[in-house]
């Protein structure tokens, strides 16, 4: 069995040789799609220092599995044989390092970029959707005022028409009190309605941006010049976040409540009697009642409105194929997989060899190199050997004190069959002229 794992092994050198080279030219052509997107310069500067940079990593890695399957096979010793394998770890790891990464961006960077713009396009309406929340938070105020501006003019009214404050009819000092929250309550619901169409027109053309980014992120064409628009389109949409935080009118409703306590001064009387001027003094407090509660009332809608967290627009950052390959490597792995299996699959080969030659050794022993010298190998063995014994009268002479040079017959040796190694065939003489069969 040994000398056909021999046999096998002979032959497919070639084959051994063709593949490594096949996968580092192949290593090389990835290499040098995923370093072009790295460099910046001229298209001349950058065609040749990405041709030098592939060509350089492809005699790398031949030379380096070339190495190992040349000398790994034939390493017995243990501690040997440990350094050799540590040595293949770390070229393997400077080989990831410099090549695979970059073969996993050619494989995958037109994919990871667009990955990119999808996560940042659902982070942007996010955004948008958060910002639209908190602008319309104030709107839900809006039946509450609507609520308090009717009562105080309903007031005001009955007032007027009936006294039905105060018990006397007319236009006095609970009529004009009345009246003025009415008309405050009022103003600030009609800044909150109109607030409304702007926040609708600000949240329909952030909508379009959007509507935009998710058509590049699917479309065809160049990866760079989609990338290019995309970011282009998030920067206008960035102002229309901006521009629907600035529009909310919470801190309008905060400011109308604030005004409505603080700066409320109670208005004196002017009834033309003593006892109606103590009839309005009592409605004035009722109403200073009723205007704070509802200012505190507004006032603390206000605060948890404002109390949401703040929309901090996000900033696209374009990246290049090879940085978004490492930052959404758990999105490829079968990308990464195969650029790694590129670089590393000549280690199976060396696995195979290393295999193959220990069970060589088994079945041969440990010590059968003689099968492997060639005939002019044991002919010099020889020659040394006379050199030796002529030096040193202590070796061994052969019998009769001749040597092996100065016998008559100049034929092979005359050594029986049954002597010679298993894989020698024995050698017949060729029939010339002057021989007989």
């Amino acid at each position: 069995m040994s000398q056909v794992l021999r046999g096998g092994i002979a032959r497919l050198e070639v084959m051994t040789k063709f593949t490594l080279a096949t996968l580092a030219l192949a290593s090389g052509i990835y290499t040098y799609l995923g370093v072009r997107s790295l460099l910046e310069g001229s298209p001349i500067a950058v065609f040749f220092a990405a041709v030098v940079y592939s060509a350089a990593v492809s005699v790398g890695i031949y030379a380096f599995w070339t190495y190992l399957m040349r000398f790994l096979p034939h390493v017995r010793e243990a501690s040997s044989r440990r350094l050799m394998y540590l040595a293949m770890a770390i070229g393997s790891i400077m080989i990831l390092a410099m090549s695979a990464w970059l073969n996993a961006a050619a494989l995958a960077g037109a994919a990871a970029l667009e990955q990119h713009m999808a996560t940042a396009n659902e982070e942007y309406q996010q955004k948008l959707d958060q910002a639209h929340g908190n602008a319309l938070a104030a709107q839900g105020l809006l039946p509450d005022i609507q609520l308090a501006a009717q009562r105080f003019s309903l007031l005001s009214d009955q007032e007027r028409q009936s006294g039905a404050l105060t018990g006397t009819s007319g236009s006095g000092t609970v009529v004009q009190l009345t009246a003025q929250m009415a008309t405050q309550l009022n103003g600030l619901a009609t800044e909150i309605t109109a607030s409304r169409e702007r926040i609708k027109v600000l949240f329909e053309s952030g909508g379009k941006s959007l509507s935009k980014m998710r058509q590049l992120v699917s479309a065809t064409g160049p990866v760079e010049d989609r990338t290019n628009a995309f970011a282009a389109e998030t920067v206008t949409l960035t102002g229309t976040i901006a521009d629907l935080q600035q529009t909310s009118i919470a801190p309008a409703v905060k400011r109308t409540a604030e005004d409505l306590h603080k700066t409320f001064i109670a208005p004196a009387a002017d009834g033309r009697s003593v006892d109606l001027a103590d009839r309005q003094n009592q409605v004035v407090g009722k109403v200073e009642q009723a205007i704070k509660s509802q200012s505190s009332a507004l006032s603390t809608a206000a605060d948890e409105i404002l109390a949401r967290p703040t929309v901090v627009p996000v900033r696209f950052i374009p990246l290049s194929t090879a940085e978004a390959v490492l930052q959404y490597a758990g999105d490829f792995l079968p990308s990464w997989a195969g650029a790694i299996s590129l670089d590393l699959m000549p280690a199976v080969l060396i696995f195979i060899h290393v295999i193959v030659h220990a069970a060589i050794r088994r079945e041969e022993g440990a010590d059968r190199d003689e099968d492997t010298m060639t005939a002019g190998e044991v002919m010099r063995a020889v020659r040394i050997y006379h050199a030796l014994r002529d030096h040193d009268p202590s070796l061994p002479q052969p019998p009769g004190g001749r040597r092996a040079e100065d016998a008559p017959h100049t034929g092979p040796p005359n050594v029986p069959p049954e002597r010679l190694p298993s894989n020698v065939a024995p050698i017949t003489p060729a029939i010339g002229p002057g021989r007989s069969p």
